[in-house]
C-alpha cells in the first residue's frame, strides 16, 4: 500500500469523523490500524495507539522499543511518532496528542473495538468528561466497501485456498484422525501461498453437526460425511471456504440433504446484486432449506463479511436490511446440521459487483466422494 493510498484512507476517516461530529479516532493494533497504516504491531501490554484527529493532526503513541519499526513503516505519511519509555505514562501522551490536535477534555472520541479494556479505562479516568463511542461506527462503513486492490487480494486468497480444496482427497481417507488431517491442511495452506493459517475445521461423522468443531482424535470412518472449513491470509487478506465430502457410500438420506443445501447455496449466490438487502440473501438460502423440512437445522447466519478480518461487516443475516453495494465481500455458507448424525456446509466468498455477484471460490460444489 503506497503512502498516497494510506493518506487517502486517513482523509476518508477524517471526513467520517467530521460528519459524525467526533473529534478523534483512537486505535490499538487491529485490522482498522492495519487498514490505515499498512502494518500491525504486536498487541502487547505496552500501549500502542494511533490518534487520528478530525483536524488533521495525527499521532502514533508507541513504546520506545517499537518506535524504529513504526517510523520505518510510516515513512513520509505525516503521522507524528510519540515514543514512550518504560517508566513513562503513555496515557498522558495520548491526552497530550489530543490536546495538540485541538481536542478538549469534553471531546467526543471513537475508540477502536479491539482496544484493551485496561487502556480504555485508564483513558476514561484521565478524560472523564469526554464522550466515547465505538470506533467501528467510523471505520466500518469505509472498510466494508473494498477497493480494486483489496478485491484482487481477496481473489488471490480465494485461488490459494481453492488449490488446497482440490487436494482434499489426499488427506480425507478412512483410518485418519481429524487432528492429523488438520495438521496436513495447515501445511498445505501455507504451501499454497498463505502467510498464515487462520483455521482448519475438520468435522467427521457426528462432529460435522457442530459448525465450529475443533479437530480431535476421532478417526474418520467409511460412510462418514466430513465438513472441511479452512482459511488463511494472503497479503493480509483472508480466505475462507467450506466443502463437505463423504467417505465411500453416503449415509442414508445424506445425498438428498446435500442436494437441498447445494440448491440453497446457489440461490444465495445468485441473489447477490446491488440494492438487495443482506437479509434477502439470507432468505434466499434459508427459504429453500426450510421448505425442504430442514429449517430448524440451519442454525447460523448465511454469511459474514471478509477482508483484513475473517469476520467483519456486512453480515448476511435476517434483520440486516442494509442494501448491498459494489465492493462488498462476504461469505455465502448455508449449512444443515443433524445432531448426533452428520452435518453439511458449502461456503464461497462472493463480491458484489455492478451487475451481480462474483464468486471468488471456484471449486466444485457437487457432492464429492473420497476414500
Amino acid at each position: 500500500m503506497t503512502a498516497d493510498h494510506r493518506a487517502g484512507r486517513l482523509e476518508r476517516v477524517r471526513a467520517a469523523l467530521a460528519e459524525r461530529d467526533t473529534d478523534a479516532l483512537l486505535l490499538g493494533p487491529s485490522a482498522d490500524y492495519r487498514w490505515l497504516l499498512g502494518y500491525e504491531p504486536p498487541g502487547l501490554e505496552r500501549l500502542t495507539m494511533l490518534v487520528v484527529s478530525a483536524a488533521g493532526d495525527d499521532h502514533l503513541v508507541v513504546p520506545a522499543l517499537e518506535a524504529p519499526l513504526a517510523i520505518e513503516h510510516l515513512g513520509d505519511l505525516g503521522v507524528k511518532v510519540l515514543a514512550w519509555q518504560e517508566t513513562e505514562d503513555p496515557i498522558a501522551l495520548v491526552v497530550g496528542a489530543l490536546a495538540a490536535a485541538g481536542s478538549a477534555s469534553q471531546s467526543r472520541l471513537a475508540v477502536g473495538d479491539h482496544l484493551f479494556a485496561t487502556f480504555l479505562l485508564r483513558l476514561q479516568a484521565a478524560m472523564p468528561s469526554a464522550r466515547y463511542t465505538i470506533g467501528s461506527v467510523v471505520t466500518g462503513p469505509l472498510r466494508r466497501i473494498k477497493d480494486q486492490a483489496e478485491i484482487d487480494a481477496l481473489a488471490r486468497a480465494g485461488a490459494a485456498i481453492d488449490a488446497v480444496v482440490d487436494r482434499l482427497g489426499e488427506w480425507v481417507v478412512p483410518g485418519r484422525a481429524e487432528r492429523d488431517v488438520a495438521a496436513d491442511l495447515d501445511v498445505a495452506i501455507r504451501a499454497a501461498g498463505h502467510e498464515q493459517t487462520n483455521f482448519t475445521i475438520v468435522g467427521s461423522g457426528p462432529n460435522g453437526a457442530s459448525p465450529h468443531h475443533i479437530a480431535g482424535h476421532r478417526v474418520i470412518q467409511p460412510g462418514d460425511a466430513v465438513v472441511i472449513d479452512i482459511g488463511g491470509r494472503v497479503d493480509g487478506y483472508c480466505s475462507d471456504t467450506t466443502r463437505t465430502l463423504v467417505v465411500g457410500e453416503p449415509p442414508e438420506g445424506f445425498a438428498e440433504l446435500y442436494e437441498v443445501l447445494r440448491t440453497a447455496q446457489a440461490a444465495g449466490c445468485d441473489a447477490v446484486r446491488p440494492g438487495v438487502t443482506a437479509a434477502s440473501v439470507d432468505a434466499a438460502c434459508r427459504d429453500i432449506i426450510t421448505e425442504a423440512g430442514y429449517g430448524e437445522y440451519f442454525i447460523h447466519r448465511t454469511g459474514h463479511g471478509i477482508g483484513l478480518e475473517e469476520h467483519e461487516d456486512p453480515y448476511i443475516v435476517a434483520g440486516n436490511d442494509e442494501p448491498l453495494s459494489p465492493g462488498m465481500a462476504f461469505s455465502v455458507e448455508p449449512g444443515i446440521y443433524l445432531p448426533g448424525r452428520h452435518g453439511a456446509r458449502i461456503e464461497d466468498i462472493v463480491v458484489c459487483t455492478e451487475d451481480g455477484g462474483r464468486r471468488l471460490n471456484t471449486t466444485s460444489r457437487e457432492l464429492r466422494v473420497v476414500g
